[in-house]
C-alpha cells in the first residue's frame, strides 16, 4: 500500500513552487471580483504576483479584522463572489465569522492529512468533533468520508453512549480533541467496556503535550495532531515520520514577523499567514494570529512540502498600558526607524502601583546615542513613556514574542 496520499506529497519543490504561483495570478483575478478584495487588493496586478518575494508585497487580511467586517457587509464580509445559496452549508465561528462549505467533495482539504495518520478506506471514524453550527464536525467528516470510511457523528459529550457505540461498530479510528479522547478512554476503562477497536486518531484543536501523548499510546492508540481552522480547514498534519508537521498541498504557507508582512528569516519564529487557491472562497495573505516556525529539510516520511513546528502561541500581542494599547505593529515600526537592530522585545512590568515599560533591542554596537535615539521613537510610536535596554546580538529568545506582558 502506497504510503503517500497521490504524487503532490513526494513531488519535487520547485514543480510544487511553480504549480501553485502559475496558479495564483488567477486567483487572484477571480477574488478580486468580490467588493471587498477589489478593495483591498486596489492597484495590484495579478499578473505581476507569481513568486514568493511579489506575493509578499500584497497587504494582510487580519482573521482578528473578519468579525467587524462580516457585521459591516454579511455573510462574508463582500470577500466571496458566490451567493450563500451556493454553497453547500452554512457555518459560524466565535466572532461572529460566517464560513462557506463548497459542494465538491472534501472542501476542507483534510483527506491527505487522515491518509498520513494511517485512516485507510472501510475504516469507521468514530468523529467527536461538534457538528453544531461549527464546521468542525464537517471539517473531519467530510475528509474521513471522501477517503472512503464510514463515519459515526458522535459529536462532544453522551459518553455513555459513545462507548456502546464504540463496542457496537467497533470504530478503528477517533476524531477530536485529545482531552475528550482521554476521556472516552477512561470512561471505557472504569466502566470495563471494550474500546480496543479504536487503534488510531486524528487530533486537533487543543494542546496534545507529551504526557498525555504517551498516556494514549500506552493503551495502544496512535495518535496523530492536525493544525486546522474554521477558515481554511487543513493548515497542515503530522505524518508516522513525527517530525513535524507538514503543510498541506493547494495552499501557500508564511511566516512573518509579528505586526508586519514581512517574512522572518527561515527558522525564526512569527506569524503564520496562509493563501489559499480555492476559488469558491479565496483567502489571499489571511494572517492567522498564531506563531510557529518552519524546520528545514523535508520529513523522513518522504513528504516534500515545508514542515512547521506545530502551534508555537498567539501573535497578537496587543497589551493596555497605562491605560494605552501598545501592539506588535508599534514595536515593527520602531525597528523599522532603526534597521541597525536585530530582535526587539517591549517588557510590561509593574514598578509599584504604576506601569512600566521596557524595549529591549539587539545591538552589534551599543552607544548612548542609539539608546537614546530608540527611546525618542518609542515615546513617538507608543505614546508612553519607557526606557530601553540594549542587550547582545542574538540574545533575545527565537519565539516570535515582540511584547511580553509579565504583570502577572
Amino acid at each position: 500500500m502506497t504510503p503517500h496520499f497521490d504524487t503532490l506529497e513526494n513531488c519535487d519543490p520547485s514543480h510544487r513552487h511553480a504549480n501553485l504561483f502559475s496558479r495564483l495570478p488567477d486567483t487572484l483575478r477571480h477574488a478580486m471580483q468580490a467588493p471587498a478584495y477589489a478593495a483591498h487588493l486596489k492597484g495590484i496586478n495579478p499578473a505581476a504576483v507569481v513568486n514568493r518575494a511579489a506575493l509578499a508585497k500584497l497587504p494582510l487580511l487580519r482573521k482578528s479584522d473578519l468579525p467587524a467586517l462580516h457585521k459591516a457587509r454579511p455573510p462574508f464580509g463582500g470577500f466571496v463572489t458566490d451567493p450563500a445559496g451556493s454553497f453547500g452549508r452554512l457555518f459560524t465561528s466565535p466572532g461572529p465569522i460566517f464560513e462557506p462549505e463548497a459542494k465538491h467533495p472534501d472542501p476542507w482539504r483534510g483527506a491527505r492529512a487522515l491518509y498520513a495518520a494511517g485512516f485507510r478506506s472501510g475504516d469507521i471514524v468514530l468523529n467527536t468533533f461538534s457538528y453544531h453550527l461549527t464546521p468542525g464536525g464537517f471539517i473531519f467528516d467530510s475528509a474521513a468520508r471522501a477517503l472512503g470510511c464510514p463515519v459515526i457523528p458522535a459529536g462532544p459529550g453522551n459518553v455513555e453512549q459513545q462507548l456502546e457505540l464504540i463496542e457496537a461498530y467497533r470504530p478503528v479510528a477517533y476524531a477530536g480533541t485529545p482531552d475528550f479522547l482521554k476521556i472516552l478512554l477512561d470512561a471505557g476503562r472504569t466502566a470495563k467496556r471494550d474500546m480496543s477497536s479504536i487503534k488510531r486518531a486524528m487530533v486537533s484543536g487543543a494542546a496534545f503535550p507529551k504526557s498525555l501523548q504517551d498516556e494514549i499510546k500506552a493503551v495502544g492508540v496512535d495518535a496523530y495532531q492536525a493544525f486546522a481552522t474554521a477558515d481554511l480547514g487543513f493548515i497542515a498534519y503530522e505524518s508516522t515520520a513525527r517530525d513535524g508537521m507538514i503543510v498541506n498541498e493547494d495552499l501557500i504557507l508564511e511566516i512573518v514577523k509579528p505586526g508586519t508582512g514581512d517574512p522572518v528569516p527561515e527558522g525564526d519564529v512569527g506569524e503564520i499567514v496562509v493563501t489559499s487557491l480555492d476559488h469558491h472562497h479565496p483567502w489571499i495573505r489571511l494572517a492567522l494570529g498564531d506563531l510557529t516556525a518552519a524546520l528545514p529539510g523535508h520529513s523522513a516520511c518522504g513528504r516534500s512540502n515545508i514542515r512547521i513546528k506545530g502551534w508555537l502561541g498567539r501573535a497578537d500581542q496587543a497589551t493596555k498600558i497605562k491605560g494605552m494599547f501598545v501592539r506588535p505593529e508599534q514595536v515593527a515600526e520602531i525597528a523599522a526607524r532603526h534597521p541597525e537592530l536585530g530582535r526587539l522585545r517591549l517588557v510590561v512590568t509593574r514598578d509599584g502601583e504604576n506601569d512600566a515599560m521596557t524595549l529591549q533591542a539587539e545591538a552589534t554596537t551599543a552607544s548612548a546615542e542609539l539608546q537614546d535615539a530608540v527611546a525618542v521613537s518609542l515615546r513617538a510610536v507608543s505614546k508612553l513613556g519607557g526606557t530601553v535596554e540594549l542587550v547582545a546580538a542574538g540574545s533575545l529568545p527565537n519565539d516570535g514574542k515582540v511584547i511580553a506582558d509579565e504583570r502577572g
